[in-house]
């Protein structure tokens, strides 16, 4: 089985998308942190590109929503909470 550019992105998004709950969940990042909604955002464009390529709408919606509400938080973040701009892990 060979994997397309667009399934790679997708696995590559789907592992981001774990990642930052897992770094969530373990207290590793906070909501706070710009780095988990970028964890978050670069997996919903990698599962945005793959989920176009093979239509599967749902799919796609729900990554179109989780990168518009990273991006709405990222925003938020920076410009009200600036002692949470850090992009370290703890």
């Amino acid at each position: 089985m060979i994997l397309d550019i667009y399934s790679v992105l997708g696995w590559a998004g789907a592992i981001l998308i774990i990642l930052a709950y897992i770094f969530l969940s373990t207290k590793k990042l906070k909501k706070e942190y710009v780095l988990y909604h970028l964890l978050n955002f670069f997996g919903a464009a990698g599962l945005i590109l793959s989920t176009f390529t093979t239509e599967s709408w749902p799919a796609l919606a729900l990554s179109l929503i989780l990168a518009a509400i990273s991006i709405g938080y990222i925003i938020k973040i920076l410009s009200v909470k600036p002692s949470y701009k850090e992009l370290r892990i703890e």
